[in-house]
């Protein structure tokens, strides 16, 4: 047996929950390893052109992968739907960029964690889900944890801050359409598509604002397409493990981590209201999580339940 066959199956004895919290606590790592490089990045290179570059190399890297699958994983009946999804996602990232490239990082981060909050909203108003009162109140909670980073009245508002919530919101939408594609679409279509459309159309308004990199602005461009990618992957990797609402908390952790490079490399220093802020914030959008899980397994149930009384009655 070889040494690297002795691990795999080590890892695989751990129990899911701890492998699912390492692959989340791996992936806030590297998730704040790319806000960092989208700051460092974007002391040269225009917003635009760093977000190509994003999805450039992210291209790069899930070649390898994307061959293999061929063209049997461009099969589709939503091929408007994805595109859609792709547009909304590049404004998204337009938005976070501008944002974390002038934001203090972990303001930046805590706000970054609105999405699922308007990810409710989105589901309830276009796909009709149902959504009742305690998650009512939880998204209210977590919005209220929004003002008190912004504290409006008592700070002057920066519009990078704004960026970021616009940002949120179209990924809530990017949400909401992965919802609507996986009614039919593999994840694997969904992935593809995305890689696909994101360089070609971030690459049209790069053009406009194009600048060489130099040698030093490669290495972070670099790094933001690794990161990115390498975040995601993990992230996947760790809802793919067991229940979300089981490794969700570690993503916390992401706070924590660029707050601590943000200090090392640029003396950023999070104020308490940040803190306090996003951790509101934060646990919202756990309660938001554990409610979806338990709705989805009472539905389970009530089917099981369901076809069980009726193959009783044929009886």
């Amino acid at each position: 047996m070889s040494r690297l066959t002795h691990l795999k199956e080590k890892w695989l004895s751990l129990p899911a929950t701890l492998r699912g919290a390492i692959w989340m606590l791996l992936s806030g790592f590297l998730f704040a390893g790319l806000g960092t490089s989208i700051r460092m990045a974007s002391r040269d290179i225009p917003t635009l052109e760093v977000v190509f570059f994003r999805n450039f190399f992210n291209l790069v890297l899930m070649l390898p992968w994307l061959i293999k699958i061929g063209v049997s994983g461009l099969k589709t009946n939503h091929l408007g739907l994805h595109f859609s999804r792709s547009i909304v996602g590049l404004i998204s990232m337009f938005f976070w960029f501008a944002g974390f490239a002038v934001l203090p990082l972990a303001e930046a981060t805590s706000l970054g964690f609105t999405a699922p909050l308007f990810a409710t909203l989105g589901a309830a108003l276009l796909l009709g889900e149902v959504v009742r009162l305690r998650r009512w109140i939880a998204v209210l909670v977590g919005f209220a944890g929004t003002l008190i980073i912004l504290r409006p009245g008592l700070e002057i508002i920066q519009p990078e801050a704004l960026y970021i919530l616009a940002g949120a919101l179209f990924v809530a939408g990017s949400f909401i359409m992965v919802k609507m594609l996986s009614r039919s679409e593999s994840p694997t279509t969904m992935v593809l598509f995305m890689a696909l459309f994101l360089t070609p159309l971030s690459f049209i308004p790069a053009l406009f604002v194009w600048q060489w990199p130099t040698p030093e602005s490669w290495l972070w461009l670099a790094g933001v397409g690794v990161f990115a990618t390498g975040g995601h992957l993990l992230f996947n990797r760790a809802f793919a493990a067991t229940e979300v609402t089981a490794v969700l908390p570690f993503d916390y952790c992401r706070l924590v981590f660029i707050a601590i490079l943000a200090f090392v490399i640029f003396g950023e220093i999070p104020d308490i209201w940040t803190w306090i802020g996003g951790s509101i914030i934060f646990v919202s959008t756990i309660y938001i999580a554990h409610r979806e899980a338990q709705s989805a397994r009472n539905k389970t149930q009530d089917k099981i339940l369901a076809s069980r009384t009726s193959a009783e009655d044929m009886r």
